[in-house]
């Protein structure tokens, strides 16, 4: 049997890794639909959020950049300010079965209740389907859509891509500077930045 060379194996064996290729989604462009079931069994359709600005965290409650925003307080007083602004805001979990970072419905729910989240939903993505659809990458992995359904922003949470605690005053906090200029009628300044954390925990 003939051998395929070193290269072509390893270029089938990362596009095999990588899963399904699809296009990334782009600032500007409509975010992408999806529908998913929340911790509390509700189902999710993005499309009803029309009108609204939503904002969608992927998060892993093992990973220590996720930490760090917990911790500090930092995500939950987003969420909450966000909340109080009308802003939908979706906690995603896309870890899978026996990754870190995945939980059941009612060890999500203990979760939000004991780091005193205030999320509109934690929606479970155990396959990795809406990950995926927004090529989230890391955990935190932060995405803005307008009322239009248009995406907005997409990438880290702030510009200081460390795990320390200290390093959150301070910090230029992306998703807070982009609902702020939205909330005043004017264009993201920065609408692309690299996310940075822990590697989604993704089936494949």
């Amino acid at each position: 049997m003939k051998r395929l060379p070193a290269a072509l194996l390893l270029a089938a064996t990362v596009s095999w890794a990588a899963g399904p290729a699809q296009a990334a989604p782009q600032v500007g462009a409509p975010a992408p639909a999806f529908t998913a079931v929340d911790s509390m069994g509700k189902t999710h359709d993005l499309s009803a959020y029309k009108g609204k600005t939503v904002v969608l965290e992927w998060t892993n409650h093992e990973c220590p950049y996720t930490v760090k925003h917990y911790e500090s307080g930092n995500m939950q007083g987003l969420q909450a300010k966000a909340r109080d602004a009308g802003v939908v805001w979706l906690s995603v979990i896309s870890s899978a079965p026996g990754r870190q970072g995945h939980v059941t419905a009612a060890e999500a729910n203990d979760l939000t209740t004991a780091r005193q989240a205030a999320p509109a939903a934690v929606l479970l993505d155990p396959e990795g389907k809406v990950g995926h659809l927004y090529d989230a990458r890391t955990t935190p992995h932060m995405f803005v859509i307008d009322p239009a359904g248009k995406l907005t922003y997409m990438g880290a949470i702030d510009d200081r891509p460390t795990a320390r605690l200290a390093d959150v005053p301070g910090a230029r906090n992306h998703v807070a500077m982009a609902l702020a200029e939205m909330a005043g009628g004017k264009p993201v300044s920065v609408p692309v930045t690299r996310p940075y954390g822990c590697s989604v925990k993704y089936a494949w």
